[in-house]
């Protein structure tokens, strides 16, 4: 049964402002809503809050979701390990994440067989689960690992170095290392990192910005580490770093977006900044692998499915580059290297393909996967015979597998076992038709008996940019829902990767209304096809999926019953202005160009919501310290669809403290936010969950 209003939502002043942006006038009654550190602000959150516990508490089933969705929970998280140090010295570094533990814990493995010994459990550092390891980076004997932590979700990384022996941290502490990309000289003695400014060095609004490359000897002050590339850099790229075994070449790939990057090479025998290898041009270079005597390099350019090109660092002139691994009919995802092989992944409708190949690329084998689903995590090194990739499918928890490229042999190295059954579980996928003739594929994940009678629950879940592809992985968070009948349905929408560069233009910059179309022709099709109606639809996303929810809700208010939108953009005209959504700008445009304006303002779902008509239930979630998305877009959005909606359906707000966009959530707090989506989601629907005669409250 859907929920019923106790009340009128809290009331949201009005205080309209007009811009005039390019000859049109842009309304904007919520503008006093973008300011988190204001009182007002703050108090109308709680309220919000408040509002939305009213509701969402009191829906019967509350403690058997809750259970389920631990039990699912506890299936755990499991890596592909990173292998340093030779021979008897040798390690093996991964991360795990347990039963009921609240983060993943670093571990390290002597050796093929050695004991596992835990290197890092930030679990222990705080009980409420809110400090995330963000990345860690062994060193090559492996005696040493720089890792980054993070508070409250905010990413904010603090750079650290641990003694594998000892357990103990040396005094190098580095901060703002946010998503670091680092690389070790090859003895351990220091290594380039990448970091940001401290607050006071650059114009204020500018410190998540001028992303730079730095080296920091060990023992040093690292107020004094040398700058070693990117002043000359727009202000809002992105460097990362690799080093050749010898530590004579430091390749730094440079991204400006999801649709162009350039690589320069530092040759640290001789004086001089680093020289570009190829540069300016509208195209993906990525640095594969950085050896001895050749950079491997995954390029787009005339290859919209990529291909892999071999480039001697010594002559790095394009006319010298070698065609390795030739673009074909599946599209190329990453490449590891084992001695004197490749490994390589492809992705197939959205599956992976794993392929050996020699170093002239020629093929050797196919890797055999357990099913159709998601091979990831390729590892490999120069200087080992074997590769560790992850894998995982719909119904299949994480496994890691080991492949000895000289004997082909593949071995189980680790598993995750779900505590839940799912062999009562059926994945297909189907292809249906967009709105201009485009063919897009989609899964659909279901209880093996299941009648298509136009009654089925569904939640559509979507994304459809920045060259992400929507891959099988192992349906944890949305278990419970299947359990109850329900079906889960991902399409692999344009503006994603799956089909190449050609795929993602296809959905970016003035073709963003592409990913949109595509999104409410799934819906179309799902009703059509009787597997749901309009009445038991339910769509989710997240981030810039939120931005396709929130698009779609405003667009097509008749298709569904129930919207999810987490972490969402809403208001496209003025996104660049907060957080770090500048570095967006290559894949959404600029709304102080008229032309690209006029694309953003045409579908921002803040500025389309119309006064009157009757928008489907929609909870809207954020959080306080989210610095990707500012939780400004959920507030203004949820503040105009409130007032806006003839109809009665809910329209809600979550605000979460002490967490962010979604990296590095505790598993806690990851529970509480899916007990509230999929109670709300059930009460819409009309799912029933089991429930004792005498339910106690959570």
């Amino acid at each position: 049964m859907a929920l019923t209003l106790l009340a009128a939502p809290p009331a949201t002043r009005v205080d309209t402002v007009v811009d005039k942006l390019h000859g049109a006038a842009v309304r904007d009654p919520y503008r006093w809503l973008e300011r988190s550190d204001s009182v007002e602000v703050q108090a109308w959150t709680r309220a919000q809050n408040r509002y939305l516990r009213r509701h969402l508490d009191e829906i019967p089933g509350r403690r058997w979701l809750a259970e389920r969705l631990r039990r699912w929970q506890e299936t755990g998280s499991l890596g592909a390990p990173v292998a340093r140090g030779k021979d008897k010295s040798a390690r093996l570094f991964y991360t795990r994440r347990a039963g009921k533990q609240n983060q993943p814990v670093l571990y390290v493995q002597r050796g093929r067989t050695g004991k596992d010994t835990v290197l890092l459990d930030v679990n222990r550092m705080a009980a409420d689960g809110t400090l995330a390891l963000d990345w860690w980076y062994p060193s090559e004997d492996g005696a040493l690992v720089a890792y980054g932590i993070s508070a409250r979700g905010d990413e904010n990384s603090t750079l650290r170095v641990r003694e594998v022996a000892t357990g103990r941290d040396r005094k190098d502490t580095i901060a703002r290392a946010r998503a670091c990309s680092l690389a070790w000289l090859p003895d351990g003695s220091g290594f380039f990192y990448t970091r940001y400014p401290s607050k006071g060095a650059v114009p204020p609004g500018e410190e998540q910005y001028h992303r730079h490359v730095f080296f920091h000897r060990l023992g040093t002050d690292p107020a004094a580490d040398p700058k070693v590339f990117g002043d000359e850099l727009p202000l809002a790229s992105w460097p990362n770093v690799a080093i050749s075994p010898d530590g004579r070449w430091l390749g730094i790939e440079v991204s400006f977006g999801w649709s162009k990057s350039d690589i320069y090479l530092l040759d640290r025998r001789k004086d001089g900044p680093p020289l570009p290898v190829v540069r300016g041009r509208d195209a993906i270079f990525s640095l594969a692998k950085v050896l001895d005597d050749r950079l491997y390099v995954v390029s787009n350019e005339g290859a919209p499915r990529y291909q892999l090109l071999a480039v001697d660092p010594k002559q790095p002139a394009r006319e010298h580059w070698r065609l390795i691994l030739p673009e074909g009919e599946d599209t190329l995802e990453s490449v590891a290297v084992a001695r004197d092989k490749l490994a390589a992944v492809y992705l197939r409708d959205a599956c992976s393909r794993v392929r050996v190949y020699d170093a002239a690329g020629k093929l050797v084998r196919d890797i055999a996967l357990p099913t159709l689903g998601t091979a990831s995590a390729l590892r490999g090194r120069h200087d080992r015979r074997d590769i560790y990739l992850a894998f995982t499918s719909f119904l299949t928890p994480t496994k890691v597998l080991r492949h000895d490229m000289e004997t082909g042999k593949t071995v189980l190295w680790r598993e995750l076992v779900s505590p839940v059954d799912t062999s009562d579980f059926a994945v297909e996928q189907i292809r249906y038709t967009s709105k201009d003739g485009t063919s897009i594929p989609m899964f659909l994940v279901h209880k093996k008996k299941w009648v298509r009678d136009g009654k089925n629950p569904t939640l559509l879940y979507g994304y459809g940019g920045f060259n992400v592809s929507l891959t099988p992985a192992f349906a944890a968070w949305v278990g419970p829902f299947i359990e109850r009948g329900g079906v889960y349905a991902v399409p692999n929408l344009r503006g994603g990767g799956e089909y190449g560069e050609a795929w993602h233009r296809a959905g970016m910059l003035s073709r963003k209304q592409n990913v949109f179309d595509d999104f409410a022709a799934a819906a179309e099709y799902l009703i059509a096809q009787r597997i749901t109606s309009s009445e038991r639809l339910a769509i989710a996303g997240a981030s810039n999926g939120g931005l396709l929810v929130a698009a779609s809700v405003v667009q097509h208010p008749e298709l569904f019953k129930a919207a999810v939108a987490s972490v969402p953009l809403a208001d496209m005209v003025r996104y660049p202005r907060l957080q770090i959504a500048r570095l967006w700008i290559p894949e959404y445009g600029s709304p102080d160009k008229p032309e690209e304006f006029a694309w953003l303002f045409a579908y921002s779902p803040y500025h389309h919501v119309r006064d009157g008509a009757a928008y489907p239930a929609t909870l809207v979630l954020s959080a306080e310290s989210d610095t990707r998305v500012d939780p400004m877009h959920a507030r203004k959005f949820a503040a105009r669809l409130q007032t806006a909606t003839s109809g009665k359906a809910p329209i809600l707000l979550r605000i979460e403290g002490k967490a962010g966009h979604g990296a590095g959530k505790p598993v806690t707090k990851l529970i509480e936010q899916y007990l509230d989506e999929f109670s709300f989601l059930f009460s819409e629907l009309g799912i029933e969950a089991p429930r004792p005669e005498k339910e106690a409250s959570l």
